[in-house]
């Protein structure tokens, strides 16, 4: 395939350089001193977009107007979900989103709502969840940490929402969620999920080592995308 990056920072690099070693080639790169409306995307078979969350519909949109597929790491975006959706639809367009395109990630997303299954009405236990990444990392919570958050709150009725602390425990009533946020340098990025009594922790963590795994998993939603039509998720293409 001939790919477009759009965004070029540490993870469009990432992307690169996986993408090449599976045979395919990058024809387009934009940054922020080259927008998608001054490259030729001419050739382009395919867009991969890690860029800033202000920035990802109208690249999503460029795309659909060009009738090119686009796989979407940005996260921060979903309240324009619905709207995106919409478009997908009407020009028979293909999208695939994700809050985290690491396979490990995503088993993770499997084992952590599975445990808030088992977990549920045990109300001896309380949930929490931690994050860290990068300082570069704009969102926070990241899209990973929200993921997992909505994951127990679909299966754990204990829980009806979830509240964000920034480096600090959030204060939490009975049916809350705390999700804790960390800035830290040079980490790629670590998930945990606790369940705490006064007689236990039962505790569960991703780690990633490097940004190698987010970038394999984008290119390979990217091969998976290429013939299809509509909206998906990761978990489409790993079929969960």
């Amino acid at each position: 395939m001939n790919i477009a990056l759009i965004g070029y920072g540490k993870m469009g690099k990432a992307i690169e350089k996986i993408a090449e070693e599976r045979g395919h080639k990058i024809t387009v790169i934009c940054n922020s001193e080259i927008s998608v409306q001054h490259a030729d995307f001419s050739t382009v078979d395919m867009a991969i977009e890690f860029t800033e969350p202000n920035l990802a519909v109208s690249h999503i949109n460029f795309c659909l107007d060009k009738k090119i597929p686009i796989v979407v790491g940005t996260t921060g975006w979903n309240e324009k979900l619905d709207s995106v959706t919409e478009k997908v639809n009407s020009l028979n367009g293909s999208v695939l989103h994700a809050s985290n395109f690491s396979i490990g990630v995503n088993i993770f997303f499997e084992l952590n709502k599975k445990l808030a299954q088992l977990m549920s009405s045990k109300t001896e236990y309380k949930a929490s969840i931690e994050e860290i990444h990068h300082i570069q990392k704009l969102d926070a919570p990241s899209g990973t940490a929200i993921t997992l958050a909505d994951g127990i709150l679909e299966k754990n009725t204990d829980y009806m929402s979830w509240i964000l602390g920034k480096d600090e425990v959030p204060y939490t009533n009975q049916n809350q969620l705390s999700l804790i946020s960390y800035r830290k340098p040079d980490v790629p990025g670590t998930h945990t999920i606790k369940y705490v009594s006064e007689v236990d922790t039962i505790e569960i963590t991703h780690e990633a080592h490097s940004r190698k795994g987010f970038a394999l998993g984008a290119v390979i939603a990217a091969e998976w995308l290429a013939d299809k039509k509509g909206i998906f998720k990761m978990n489409d293409v790993l079929n969960f």
